[in-house]
C-alpha cells in the first residue's frame, strides 16, 4: 500500500509504504502552538517505510527530545519524531492526500485540552499518552 501526501504549496511531497501503526488526535499544548489549531491528527509509520520524495522540509526541536518538520515555503507542519522512538515517525493526518483513509482511534493529552473543544466522537480519551 502506497500512501502519499505533502504540504499546502506542493514544495514538499512524501510517500509511506504499508499500513500505519497508529492514528490519533493530540490535544497537547505543543502540538496546538506549533500548528495553530486546537488539536492535531497524527498517523504513525515505521521510519524505514517513509521518505520525502520532493523537496526537503526544515526541522526544529519543539521540545527536547522532539524533532518536527515543516515546509519552509508555506509553513505546513509535516512530521514529528521523538528521540526515544527512533524507528517511527508521525505525520500530520491532514497532509495525507486521503486523510479519510486513516481515521483516529483515540484522543491523547486531554489534560492540555482547550475547554471549549468538544469532539463527541465516542473515541477513547487519555489524559496523557495512550498506553502502548
Amino acid at each position: 500500500m502506497e500512501i502519499l501526501g505533502g504540504c499546502f504549496c506542493g514544495a514538499i511531497r512524501y510517500r509511506a509504504e504499508g499500513a500505519p501503526t497508529n492514528s490519533m488526535i493530540c490535544h497537547c499544548k505543543t502540538c496546538r502552538r506549533v500548528s495553530g489549531a486546537p488539536a492535531v491528527g497524527w498517523v504513525t509509520f515505521p521510519l524505514e517505510h517513509f521518505k520525502f520524495v520532493r523537496g526537503e522540509p526544515d526541522e526544529f526541536s519543539s521540545s527536547p527530545p522532539v524533532q518536527r518538520t515543516f515546509c519552509r515555503q508555506c509553513g505546513t507542519p509535516l512530521t514529528y519524531r521523538r528521540d526515544s522512538e527512533p524507528a517511527t515517525l508521525d505525520v500530520t493526518t491532514a497532509t495525507l492526500d486521503d486523510p479519510n483513509a486513516f481515521p483516529p482511534t483515540h484522543h491523547s493529552w486531554l489534560s492540555h485540552d482547550i475547554s471549549w473543544l468538544k469532539f463527541g466522537d465516542g473515541l477513547p480519551t487519555h489524559q496523557e499518552s495512550a498506553p502502548s
